[in-house]
């Protein structure tokens, strides 16, 4: 370090002075500049490390007696603790115990915040100072800007003509307005109260004025949890007006909060909602309610819900809780006045159209599973006279329990499973079927499998299987369901065998092949792999009769992913009986340029008993599926994977003597450039017993056209080809950069050809470390149905 005398000033001085006097001012000029946009905490010397080693470098250093200062000039450069300041000049002044940093200066703090000013000029004990030509850059990316700052009482900072954004600047045109930006005649940080206060400030959009503010307050960035007014949102609907939401955030405990809510519709009176979250070690819940009292509730038809209620109102809780790392409990459960209030007012986490309620235990390791749970549906429909809502289950409750043996047994691998329900029904579901009945059942099932491969020497894989399982099942009908039964038995020819409790068990045998053949050459790899099962076992327990309920194996596909399960039934309630063998030809390949297939084609054949998927039931399970005859329907996959994330498969059902085509499904999609596209297509044919007198076809689609690199427009649609009409569309454009996301959204859905369609329309915007706005309406006027 250089020196100078010039006059009545001397270079003379202990190293301990200079290092105390540099500590002096970066202290000083630290406290200044992380109180500037209160990125960090105000920083306090006794904060700063006391062993911490200082180091100063500049070109000269002077002890100026008359003026009694003392100054670094020239290239300064203070590194200490972490921090760094680079100025021309640094002057600390004894007499009035000030130091002034000048000549472009920039502090690079050890949280990464960069500050940049012409002069900082702040006491030595940090309660007052000023600034001139102050930028401050912080770590995740946000800006801010003054002509001046000033600090007083030792906990006010006033920026004078600020501007604040968190929009990067412009690399090829730095002097370009960003984004957004928000300027102000004034913004005042206070310290101790940790708030920002925004001034007769602007909002400016691309450089342009679209929005003033007299004055506004937030919280001081730093504190990530404080009470005070949230962004307010806008709502509505026809029935409900336009509305106005402003939320206020209780910051009453590190642990837990509440937000409490009203909203103003101008139809239908203020919505009021109050939400309290708590958290722990191991979890966390929250609490939600809301009300009001409809000034309105004629806007809605004499057969809607709503129209029928004017006190309304909700309650729900959430909670999720890790016991340990195996096991976990939780809820989601809600209570409402009548069948849609939630629905109806959009109200956060409960507006869906099927809700659920339920609690659950579960546990989880590598081999072995456990989960209870009780659960109920809530169906938020319109109509007021539907049955919809009653007709919905309670769940009371629902058991799984599987456990793998970790030792093998007989050098095979053995399984438990254990499942059971209990189902409460108030009101019967359909009428011409058994799709639900009232009352009361229940059923406890228990289940055990062994299995063990052999390989021979040829390659061939052989697995044996072994499989018992006992069922013990109550049915408590309504005499309305008992009614149906019997109706229902008579109209198909079925026998019925009603009892209070039922006892049923299987046993089956079986053996499985494989033989994976390889080819492999420089142009890929492909494998073929022939297979075939057989299952051996008695008829289907009480499957000749009705009477047994059949909640959860009402339905399910057969198709090239259930050619080779044991039991194709969806659940419990059903079990497959008789002989059956399933033979088919497994195949994938890589052709070592990017692009994969695999394919499965097969056939199942009932060999001997009863055929459960011709047997009678409640709700034709097994009817047109293709396993009720002797020689199932074909089954057949194959899918392609490839480049640019190219992916597509076709899946198909034949007849099995005209191989007629039973069902498609086409799927395939791909992003190539600047665009990502999906397409598919469904072909089921006729069901006249499970209620489809005609044919389904429908094709859907979605893209998304990135045109700019912030700019992106995407569209839906969902179309039935058999009555020719659009079921679903959506079209939007969406921008997004780091700092601004703007979505617009406008959807349609029709039940049927000739129904009205039901039309969306919704706008969100978001502005990185302001808030998030939105708008969702459901009844848009001037769109062309």
């Amino acid at each position: 370090m250089g020196a100078a005398v010039n006059g009545g000033r001397r270079t003379t001085g202990s190293v301990r002075r200079r290092r105390a006097i540099a500590g002096v001012a970066l202290i000083a000029l630290v406290s200044a500049s992380q109180s500037l946009w209160a990125q960090s905490d105000l920083v306090n010397p006794s904060d700063l490390p006391q062993d911490a080693q200082m180091l100063l470098t500049a070109d000269t250093l002077v002890y100026d007696n008359d003026r009694n200062t003392i100054s670094a000039v020239g290239g300064v450069q203070i590194e200490y603790a972490g921090n760094r300041l680079v100025a021309q000049r640094v002057t600390y002044d004894r007499a009035t115990s000030r130091v002034i940093a000048s000549g472009n200066v920039e502090i690079i703090e050890k949280s990464g915040n960069r500050i940049t000013s012409q002069q900082i000029d702040v006491t030595d004990d940090f309660s007052e100072g000023f600034v001139q030509a102050l930028r401050i850059e912080t770590p995740d990316k946000t800006y801010f800007a003054a002509e001046s700052a000033q600090r007083s009482e030792g906990r006010l900072t006033t920026f004078n003509k600020a501007v604040y954004t968190a929009c990067e600047p412009c690399e090829e045109k730095p002097g370009k307005a960003p984004l957004w930006q928000i300027k102000a005649q004034k913004i005042v940080w206070n310290g101790e109260a940790k708030t920002v206060r925004f001034e007769r400030a602007r909002f400016e959009f691309f450089g342009m004025p679209i929005a003033f503010l007299p004055a506004f307050e937030i919280a001081d960035p730093t504190v990530k949890r404080k009470s005070g007014f949230l962004i307010p949102s806008i709502k509505g609907g026809s029935e409900l007006g336009y509305g106005l939401k402003v939320p206020y955030y209780f910051a009453l405990s590190p642990t837990y909060d509440l937000t409490v809510s009203v909203t103003g519709y101008t139809k239908q009176g203020f919505l009021g909602e109050a939400e309290w979250r708590q958290r722990f070690n191991n979890g966390e819940y929250s609490l939600k309610i809301a009300g009001i009292s409809q000034n309105g509730p004629e806007e809605w038809g004499a057969n809607e819900v709503d129209a029928n209620v004017v006190e309304r109102g909700m309650i729900g809780s959430k909670g999720a809780f890790t016991i340990n790392p195996r096991w976990s409990f939780g809820w989601d459960v809600m209570a409402q006045s009548d069948r849609n209030f939630s629905k109806t007012y959009s109200i956060e986490g409960y507006s869906s159209t099927t809700e659920v309620s339920e609690i659950y235990l579960t546990g989880l390791d590598d081999r072995n599973y456990f989960d209870l749970r009780a659960f109920r549906f809530h169906k938020q429909v319109d109509s007021e006279s539907s049955k919809l809502q009653d007709q919905q289950p309670w769940v009371l409750p629902s058991f799984d329990y599987t456990r793998t043996l970790d030792r093998s047994v007989a050098g095979g691998q053995l399984r438990f499973d254990v499942s059971g329900q209990s189902i409460y029904r108030e009101e019967k579901m359909v009428a011409d079927k058994l799709q639900g009945l009232a009352g009361k059942s229940g059923r406890l099932t228990a289940e055990a499998e062994w299995k063990r491969s052999f390989t021979t020497k040829q390659g061939l894989v052989l697995t044996p299987i072994l499989h018992a399982r006992g069922d013990g099942i109550f049915a408590d009908y309504e005499d309305q369901s008992l009614a149906s039964i019997n109706s229902f038995a008579a109209a198909n020819g079925y026998g019925t065998d009603v009892q209070s409790s039922y006892f049923r068990g299987i046993a089956t045998a079986g053996l499985e092949a494989r033989w994976p053949i390889l080819f492999a050459g420089a142009g890929g790899s492909h494998v073929f792999e022939p297979m075939a099962q057989i299952f051996a076992r008695p008829d289907e327990p009480y499957g000749d009769t009705i009477g047994i309920p059949n909640e959860d194996s009402q339905s399910f596909v057969f198709d090239a992913t259930t050619l080779f399960e044991r039991d194709k039934f969806a659940g419990y309630d059903r079990i497959e009986g008789g002989t059956r063998a399933n033979v088919g030809i497994r195949y994938s390949g890589d052709f070592g340029n990017g692009w994969t297939a695999h394919g499965v084609f097969g056939q199942s054949y009932h060999l001997g008993g009863v055929n459960s998927f011709a047997s009678p039931d409640m709700v034709y399970a097994g009817a047109n599926s293709g396993l009720e005859t002797d020689r199932s329907d074909y089954v057949a996959m194959v899918g392609f994977g490839g480049p640019n994330g190219f992916a597509a498969s076709l899946g198909a059902r034949f007849d099995e003597e005209t191989f007629e085509v039973r069902r498609t499904d086409v799927r395939a999609g791909a992003t190539i450039g600047p665009v990502t596209a999906s397409a598919n297509y469904t072909f089921i044919q006729k069901q006249e017993d499970y209620g489809f007198d005609e044919d389904r076809r429908e094709v859907g689609g979605s893209a998304s056209l990135r045109f700019h690199e912030n700019w992106r427009a995407f569209a839906s649609g969902t179309y039935d080809l058999e009555e020719n009409f659009l079921a679903k569309n959506s079209i939007g454009f969406a921008y997004d950069d780091e700092c601004f996301i703007y979505t617009m959204t406008f959807s349609q859905s029709r039940a049927s050809a000739t129904a009205e369609a039901d039309n969306t329309f919704g706008v969100s915007l978001s502005l990185r470390t302001i808030g998030d706005f939105g708008t969702t309406s459901s009844e848009v006027t001037g769109f062309s149905n």
